[in-house]
This record gives structure tokens, C-alpha cells and sequence, in this order.
């Protein structure tokens, strides 16, 4: 069923169009239509302080065409998204000189290209329903767009409005395209890199090539936000994998000062048969495997929103679990090693999904130097039980152009990572360099 998802759906979409459209409102689908996109141009580095291991850089260009039809049939939209990336030669012929995280390692001259979407959607006042290949913007399953290109997924998704305010998701996800795949597969990453001959680099690993394919996801979802609240709770079923609840609330204080402080919590809550893919494949995730999935984790965040600016206090616990796999680690299909979860301490390099139970505390301040000039600059610390103690010092700087030049961003993240036992080669601290230039049509 889930190979054949995109066809039926538009199959279906077009069999109703058939018999129930008029001829104007079909001649909609292309003049109300819609086009947009973005231009990227990125160049990651990575500086080893340690000559046991080369230093490692990617550089590539991309183009991400976003097409959105126009309304027929009382609400039926069809929306596509070509993916193209190209290294136009700039790789090394060493491969462990590569960053593969950007775009795979793709020898000399090649590229990698993909639909990120292609679905069939409904949609009216109450709710938006859509099938087939498509981005997700979920807290444990989404796009992770940090590199070139953004991962998407075959699946069902549907958002439903009961309120004001309030939001209530559904969605069924089957297989997934990572950033460095071309196509769809049935993997996560726990898989190892090119599972089934996918091209998926820079997950966290751990599964043998001959681990039974995964069987998507099942997740449900809610939101709501009013005045200076906002709250989320999910539950997402990793089939075979980890049953997830995952909970998240806010409150800003509206002085009428221009300093509004905030406060804010989150839960994780994991739990797993003895049946599932990690424990039947005796996965030692951070050197320790287990009987079971079992993991919790907390977080608390405060600090104050001031004039062009913010500053950001962030605290996590990962409890340690005695007969769990990876010793209580967070099992999380869609971002492990990718650093794209939603905690409130995880760095651009890495966080508690990757380092294993522990705490770490983070503080970030934001400030726009400029109307069109943002500069960030966190430190984060790591003290864990399986990886040691390690620290992050981040800066980021951001620049979006304004005038003829709308649209284009010029940004330059940077993070000096030390420590980190079996993270950092050799335990030597490392600096990851990623400069990204991109043009949004």
C-alpha cells in the first residue's frame, strides 16, 4: 500500500475532477496556481585538532522548486517540490576528507536530485488533509533543514481546527527521503549508511544491514496557544522501534516594558517491547544494549524577551535506565545524530539524543545588531554518563538583504565542540564551519 500511496491519491483526485468538475474550475488548478522557491549555496568544514583524523569539507549548490496548484472540485489541491543538489566537482577523492552530512558522498561530478513532494491535499476552514510525498513539521518528525536538502516523507497527514488557537494533527508516515537520499526508503537512523541502497549518511547507526526494514510511524498530536501561552502534547508510535509521549507548554509575561520574561517545561516519556528492532538486533547504542526501551527526560527553559533581542536559559535531564537500550537513551528515529531535536540544550552539532543519559544546560542570547543584521551566540554543557563531560560554544550570524536583493541570506554558523569521549576523534576538540548563502523566489 505504502509504495503505491502518491498514485492512488492522485488517481482518485483525478477520477473526481473527471466527473464532478467544470471545465473553468479545472482551467483554476493553473491559473490560480502558484510557484516559489529557494536557491542555496553551502560549504561545511570540519577542523579536527587532532592529525589522527583529516579535516573534512563539502561544498554544494541547490535549487528547491515548490509548486502549489490552484483549488477545484470544493477544496482539492495538488502540490509538488523538485530537490536538486550538485557538488559540480568539488569533492575529494578521499572520501574520508568529505563531509558527507551535506549531501552523501557522491564521487566526482555527480549530483543528487529528488521529489520532496508530490500529494493530493483537501483542505477548507476546519481542516487540511493531504496524501503522498510531504514535508512534516512535527517536533520528532520533520524536516531537519540544515542541509542543502530537507527530508520528506510518503505519507497521510491531516490538521484539523476545533478553536481559535487550537490544533489537532493526525498523521501516518510509511517510508521517508532523507537529506541525502534520493528517493524514498523504509530506514530511519539507527539503519547504517546505504541500508537497501539508500544513500542516508550521517545518522547515529547502530542496526546491521540486515535488520527488517521499519515500518513508519503512527503520531497524534495537539496545539494551542493563547495570549502568552502556548502548549503542545504527542504521542508518536515508532512501529517496532519506541512508543513516544512527548509534552511542551510556555508562558510569556506581557510587561508592556519591552523585557517580557518567559518560562517553559518539557516531557519525553519512551517505552518498548522486548520485540522491538533495537533489542531483537542486540543494538549497544552508546556501547550498552538492552532488553527494553525504556527512557525519560525533562527540561526546563527561562529567560526574558528585551528590545531586538532575546536571551534563552535551557536545562535537560536524560534518566538513566538499568536494562534499557543505550542505558535510558532517547530513541528517536527521525533526528538522532542529526541534532534537529526539539530540546531546549541541543547544540548544531549535537544534544542529549546524541551523547545518551545526563544533563547538559544551555544559554543563548539573540539580538538583531540591524533591522536585517542577527547575531546568536550559546554555550551549551554536556556532563553524561557514557561520553563524558564536553562543552559547545556556538555563533551564528545571519544577514537577509533587503531592496533589489530581497530574498537573499547570507549567513556563517560556527561551533567549537570540546571533550565528548567516542564523539570527538581522538576526545580533541573539532570546529564545524558552515557557510550558507541562499535566495528565497
Amino acid at each position: 500500500m505504502r509504495k503505491h500511496l502518491l498514485a492512488v491519491a492522485v488517481a482518485a483526485t483525478l477520477g473526481m475532477t473527471s466527473f464532478g468538475a467544470h471545465a473553468d474550475a479545472l482551467s483554476d488548478i493553473f491559473t490560480q496556481g502558484h510557484i516559489d522557491g529557494q536557491l542555496r549555496t553551502y560549504y561545511f568544514s570540519r577542523l579536527y585538532d587532532t592529525s589522527a583524523v583529516p579535516d573534512a569539507s563539502a561544498f554544494s549548490g541547490a535549487a528547491l522548486i515548490n509548486m502549489q496548484s490552484g483549488t477545484f472540485a470544493g477544496g482539492f489541491s495538488l502540490g509538488a517540490s523538485f530537490l536538486t543538489a550538485n557538488s559540480f566537482g568539488t569533492q575529494s577523492n578521499n572520501p574520508a576528507e568529505i563531509d558527507s552530512t551535506l549531501m552523501g558522498l557522491m564521487g566526482r561530478h555527480e549530483s543528487l536530485s529528488a521529489l520532496g513532494q508530490a500529494y493530493v491535499q483537501y483542505q477548507n476552514e476546519l481542516m487540511q488533509v493531504r496524501a503522498g510525498y510531504q514535508y512534516l513539521n512535527t517536533p520528532w518528525e520533520g524536516q531537519s533543514d540544515s542541509r542543502v536538502l530537507p527530508a520528506s516523507y510518503n505519507a497521510v497527514s491531516a490538521v484539523f481546527k476545533p478553536a481559535k488557537g487550537w490544533d489537532v494533527y493526525a498523521l501516518r508516515s510509511f517510508e521517508w527521503k532523507s537529506r541525502t537520499s534520493s528517493g524514498y526508503y523504509a530506514d530511519n537512523l539507527y539503519y547504517p549508511p546505504t541500508y537497501n541502497g539508500d544513500g542516508m549518511y550521517g545518522g547515529l547507526g547502530g542496526l546491521p544491514a540486515t535488520a527488517h526494514q521499519f515500518n513508519g510511524t503512527w503520531a497524534l498530536g495537539t496545539s494551542y496557544g493563547v495570549e502568552g501561552f502556548k502548549g503542545q502534547a504527542w504521542y508518536y508510535n515508532f512501529l517496532d522501534f519506541a512508543r513516544m509521549g512527548y509534552f511542551e507548554g510556555s508562558y510569556t509575561f506581557k510587561t508592556g516594558t519591552g523585557f517580557d520574561p518567559f518560562v517553559g517545561a518539557q516531557f519525553v516519556d519512551e517505552s518498548g517491547s522486548g520485540t522491538n528492532f533495537l533489542v531483537t538486533n542486540s543494538t549497544a547504542l552508546f556501547g550498552v544494549p538492552g532488553s527494553r526501551v525504556k527512557s525519560s527526560t525533562w527540561g526546563l527553559t527561562g529567560g526574558v524577551i528585551i528590545p531586538h533581542g532575546r536571551i534563552d536559559l535551557g536545562y535537560n535531564k536524560v534518566a538513566s535506565e538499568a536494562g534499557a537500550v543505550g542505558g535510558g537513551a532517547i530513541i528517536s528515529p527521525y533526528t538522532a545524530a542529526y541534532a534537529t531535536d526539539p530540546l531546549y540544550t541541543t547544540s548544531m552539532i549535537r544534544g542529549l539524543v546524541e551523547m545518551g543519559p545526563g544533563h547538559a544546560w544551555k544559554a543563548k542570547v539573540t539580538y538583531n545588531v540591524l533591522p536585517n543584521l542577527q547575531v546568536i551566540a550559546a554555550y551549551a554543557k554536556y556532563t553524561t554518563l557514557y561520553r563524558g563531560n564536553s562543552h559547545d560554544v556556538y555563533f551564528d550570524v545571519i544577514y537577509n538583504l533587503s531592496g533589489y536583493l530581497k530574498g537573499l541570506t547570507l549567513r556563517n554558523r560556527w561551533e567549537r565542540s570540546v571533550g565528548g569521549w567516542n564523539l570527538n576523534p581522538g576526545n580533541k576538540p573539532f570546529t564545524y564551519e558552515r557557510v550558507m548563502i541562499s535566495y528565497q523566489f
